[in-house]
């Protein structure tokens, strides 16, 4: 069995790392670089970076940020925001990203999945799927939660993966920052459709949350940032606890 991985999340505003509840009401939560620098020593499998503002804004990730995260750190790297073209992409790599997430620029041009799938392999392409649910099911929003779209959860992530996405990153925006649990109904529903991985992200709060979104979500990975940032759950003690449940990860 492949080992569940635990993500930390700096979601950036202004070069700085913030968190928020429900997409709103955001705060300080430290230097990204720092943060970075302590998960890649703490033991975390992966890290992401989401320039959450960049594509409300109209302007592209801050490059410079990312290259003196990337060079801290020793785990596989994740960059989003304002990405919107080929390259984009390339300069983030450039930076030292491993993979690139993208999501309000693929809603509105689902080809750009294709085009990063062609040039550069799937699996430096995740689709990153902010959803809320709604009376009509859950639905897809773009620019950082703001903008509703037409496109249905389990329709929309088909499509990416048969476009090329190698991974989803899924936000319950109804459970984000919340700190109740996971959206593990939604979780398992996408691990029984897709083939490719899924990241489970909104609601982490305690270590039984993990590992409800791997046992009940079916989830492969697990992303959480408050928690973390500010010191409620540590890697180390949350990976022995999964290890404890019978949960394969990496120690």
């Amino acid at each position: 069995m492949l080992a569940k991985r635990i993500i930390p999340c700096l979601d950036i505003k202004d070069g700085q790392t913030v968190k928020g509840t429900n997409f709103v009401n955001l705060r300080q939560a430290g230097d990204p670089v720092e943060l970075g620098r302590a998960y890649s020593e703490q033991g975390a499998d992966e890290l992401v970076f989401l320039d959450i503002t960049a594509s409300h804004e109209g302007r592209k990730t801050f490059a410079e940020l990312v290259k003196r995260v990337a060079v801290n750190i020793s785990i596989p790297f994740t960059v989003g925001g304002g990405i919107n073209e080929l390259s984009d992409v390339d300069r983030l790599l450039s930076a030292g990203a491993d993979k690139v997430s993208i999501n309000s620029s693929a809603l509105r041009r689902p080809e750009l999945i294709d085009e990063i799938a062609k040039h550069f392999g799937s699996q430096v392409c995740v689709l990153a799927v902010d959803a809320k649910f709604t009376d009509a099911g859950w639905k897809c929003y773009l620019n950082g939660g703001r903008i509703e779209t037409d496109k249905e959860l389990l329709t929309w992530t088909r499509e990416a993966q048969e476009r090329g996405a190698g991974e989803v990153l899924f936000t319950s925006m109804n459970h984000d920052g919340v700190k109740t649990g996971y959206a593990n109904e939604a979780l398992a529903a996408l691990s029984d459709q897709l083939s490719i991985p899924i990241i489970a992200s909104g609601g982490a709060g305690e270590p039984e949350h993990f590992r409800d979104a791997f046992t009940i979500g079916k989830a492969d990975a697990a992303l959480a940032a408050s928690v973390f940032h500010f010191g409620e759950i540590k890697i180390s003690e949350l990976k022995s606890y999964l290890c404890a449940q019978g949960i394969t990860v990496r120690i």
